[in-house]
């Protein structure tokens, strides 16, 4: 199992709650691919879970994201 500490997940994206919030998101985007992709990334990635490879990207600086401001709705 591998580790990520808070400080490697924020170098990347200026704060730890940020840096978990888009390996979140990257991870459940992973989720949506064909049972054989995930098993193709399993293997060349040397990885068992989706949340450790979104991770991995993240920290390894691979991994790039934007943040959108959120659209005020009308009542």
């Amino acid at each position: 199992m591998e580790v990520f500490t808070p400080h490697e997940v924020a170098e990347h994206t200026g704060s730890k709650y940020r840096g978990i919030l888009v390996a979140a998101k990257f991870a459940r985007y992973l989720n949506e691919f064909p049972r054989d992709a995930v098993e193709r990334w399993e293997r060349t990635e040397g990885v068992k879970k989706l949340t450790t490879l979104a991770l991995m990207k993240l920290t390894s600086g691979e991994l790039t994201f934007r943040e959108l401001r959120r659209r005020r709705t009308e009542t």
